[in-house]
């Protein structure tokens, strides 16, 4: 057997152990999400413990309960004992990650945790264990065997872990409401919250980088203020100030080559593209980026509430501003 073929029979074991845990999930797991979601509403938050690759996949959750405003914390169970038992107080959850339900550092943590009168949720491959028998709520996450050729290393264990970690995290997520605009907000430095957050007025280019003129204006005339703002394209507005066109490098070149090569004294008007594609100053930038992949464009006229031309998003300004 190759490597390949190897390496498929771990992935397949995995995914059978999965589709297991799959067909095996039930009302323990709403216990769990409910109990938790009790304990954010409470304004009391989660802590998770686990020795060694547990520990690690706990972390893991905790990232992502906190990335999904559901405060959560790893305790350490050696720190615990030592002083950390005070992140944990009354009316938070526990959940306590042992597959054998049997780990010795974490079973000398429950008695502190349950003088605490924190509420424990277990997740373990032994619900009849210590752990299982000491915990409020047990998700069982047992495993025929592991993906190890040897039927040793964590393997197909964790992956449930990891996977049911998960499945918590999500439907706590929707269980509580939350949603888009609330992820932006607790990720504001990344791309997603940019486009989530920030308005196309908030990202236009706007003053001597926005040309604006009337549909009179020579394209001679037209072409200079481009070049000067070093913008691709201007928008022409009517005689109320209201959006009449837009008229960009690539109209000027394609007029230029169709034929008439004297383009340049006539007026503008006659060669702009009427009715372009606008947005509002208020539109979401996730909008904006929709509106450009949709419409293959590569600049956007933004107005105001009254319809008048206010601004101009060239494509490039959004690799610049890291909102794509």
């Amino acid at each position: 057997m190759d490597h390949l073929d190897k390496a498929r029979r771990v992935i397949s074991l995995e995914i059978e152990e999965l589709q297991r845990l799959h067909e095996r999930i039930d009302s323990t797991f709403i216990d769990a999400v409910e109990m938790l979601k009790s304990t954010i509403e409470d304004g009391a938050r989660i802590a998770i413990v686990g020795v060694g690759k547990s520990g690690n996949i706990g972390s893991k959750l905790a990232a992502t309960l906190n990335s999904t405003g559901a405060p959560a914390s790893v305790l350490n169970c050696q720190d615990a004992i030592h002083g950390d038992l005070g992140l944990v107080n009354s009316g938070d959850s526990v959940i306590a990650l042992s597959y054998s339900g049997e780990t010795a550092e974490l079973l000398a943590l429950l008695p502190h945790l349950k003088r605490r009168q924190a509420k424990i949720i277990a997740i373990t491959g032994k619900p009849g264990s210590t752990l299982g028998k000491a915990a409020d709520c047990v998700i069982d996450i047992n495993v025929k065997r592991e993906a190890c050729p040897l039927n040793l290393a964590p393997t197909s264990s964790t992956t449930n872990t990891l996977v049911i970690g998960d499945a918590l995290a999500m439907v706590l997520l929707e269980a509580r409401g939350f949603t888009k605009e609330h992820f932006a907000e607790l990720h504001p430095g990344g791309s997603l919250g940019r486009a989530l957050l920030m308005r196309a007025g908030d990202i236009m280019r706007k003053g001597d980088d926005f040309v604006l003129v009337t549909a009179e204006l020579s394209v001679s005339e037209t072409i200079s203020r481009m070049t000067k703002a070093r913008a691709g394209a201007v928008v022409i507005a009517n005689n109320e100030g209201l959006l009449s066109g837009v008229f960009t490098q690539g109209d000027f070149v394609r007029a230029f080559q169709s034929s008439n090569p004297a383009i340049g004294a006539e007026p503008v008007g006659n060669f702009m593209t009427k009715d372009p594609i606008h947005v509002k100053e208020d539109r979401l930038v996730g909008e904006v980026l929709r509106i450009f992949e949709d419409s293959r464009i590569d600049d956007l006229v933004v107005v105001d509430a009254s319809g008048k031309p206010t601004g101009m998003i060239d494509t490039q300004d959004l690799t610049r501003l890291q909102v794509v």
